[in-house]
């Protein structure tokens, strides 16, 4: 059986679900290795995937005899059928937070359930925990944006926009491998760095600027996530103590994200260091990385949760001053039991070019 709907049918039964309508596009990639839109079923005993013919061959070459699923083309399914897949389940579980009330009210009549009940975000939960293939694509999606980086330090010319180097971030990584980018890069130079989602433009390179990339390739449909703040032509002195600031802060944190740390805790120790400078973490110090660049646990001062083993997930500390300079720093980290990895493995260091 497909190991991922093994570990989703133990915690449906947890959860005391006969059964499951999973219409999450990206729960279903994860689950059944597709891109494909339509929607999964979980009954007591078979498991099925409707979807429509734009979809059915490259499903029906990607799913195994050992994945136990029946797919079904949509084109085969009227208004008026009733699908009787769900007979012997009393509580079938929905994705409250992605389904629509006109789709609710269409399975209602289509598969007459009998209870329906909210399934609490029970595969994106699932998801948070990596397998070894998936920790394998992650990290060579790392890899290639690390090279990808490498490659940007000889590209970046004074003069040059932006948009040309996230264009050229974009080229590597198809060129190198990568499915594609994993989100839209930021490119955010000079004035621009202070903020922190700044939508790429125009502007030219000049010395003196500070440039905050932030970017990630995708591979094998799973992404890698990455910051680094560099510098042009020169640095003042006070723009050189705040990036060793934030540097020493981001690997202290580094240091605490392990198996069974609160991710609450290291976000506060973080922000009592920025507000003693006057300083505030005006964003999440991490959040999760798979299929989505951004996915549970959130490291957030806001809120406790406990990181585990095999939790894939982000630290990226910031500061910005408005209209003048931002600086953030930012890895993909691999939870281990007592030091855990950075996939990222890209110099750090202040970096003047």
């Amino acid at each position: 059986m497909n190991n991922k709907i093994k570990v989703l049918r133990e915690n449906m039964s947890l959860q005391r679900l006969d059964g499951m309508i999973i219409t999450n596009t990206f729960n279903i990639s994860y689950i059944l290795g597709v891109k494909a839109e339509g929607t999964l079923i979980i009954t007591d005993k078979e498991n099925f995937f409707f979807t429509d013919a734009r979809y059915i061959e490259e499903v029906n070459n990607t799913i195994t005899i050992d994945d136990e699923i029946i797919v079904i083309d949509l084109a085969n399914i009227s208004e008026n059928d009733f699908l009787g897949f769900f007979e012997n389940c009393n509580k079938v579980g929905i994705e409250e937070n992605d389904i629509t009330y006109s789709k609710y009210q269409k399975f209602i009549r289509l598969f007459r359930l009998k209870d329906t009940v909210e399934t609490g975000n029970l595969i994106e939960k699932q998801r948070m925990i990596k397998d070894d293939e998936e920790i394998l694509n992650i990290r060579k999606a790392c890899e290639i944006t690390d090279n990808c980086f490498n490659h940007l330090l000889n590209f970046i010319k004074i003069g040059m926009t932006e948009q040309q180097i996230a264009f050229e971030i974009e080229r590597f990584f198809i060129e190198n491998g990568a499915d594609g980018l994993a989100f839209d890069t930021i490119v955010a130079s000079g004035e621009n760095s202070s903020k922190p989602h700044a939508i790429v433009t125009d502007r030219r390179i000049k010395s003196g600027d500070a440039i905050v990339i932030d970017f990630g390739a995708k591979y094998n449909g799973y992404c890698s996530d990455m910051t680094r703040t560099i510098f042009v032509g020169n640095i003042d002195e006070e723009a050189k103590q705040l990036y060793n600031f934030v540097l020493a802060c981001q690997k202290r944190a580094s240091n605490k994200i392990k198996d069974g740390a609160d991710g609450q805790e290291i976000a506060e120790s973080l922000e009592k260091e920025f507000n003693a400078r006057g300083y505030s973490l005006i964003h999440a110090l991490g959040h999760g990385v798979g299929i989505n660049v951004h996915e549970n646990p959130i490291l957030s001062y806001k809120r406790g949760f406990m990181l585990k083993e095999n939790m894939i997930v982000t630290n990226e500390p910031g500061i910005y001053i408005p209209g003048n300079l931002g600086i953030r720093i930012e890895d993909t980290i691999l939870v281990n039991k007592l030091r855990s990895e950075e996939l990222t493995k890209s110099d750090k260091n202040l970096i003047i070019i």
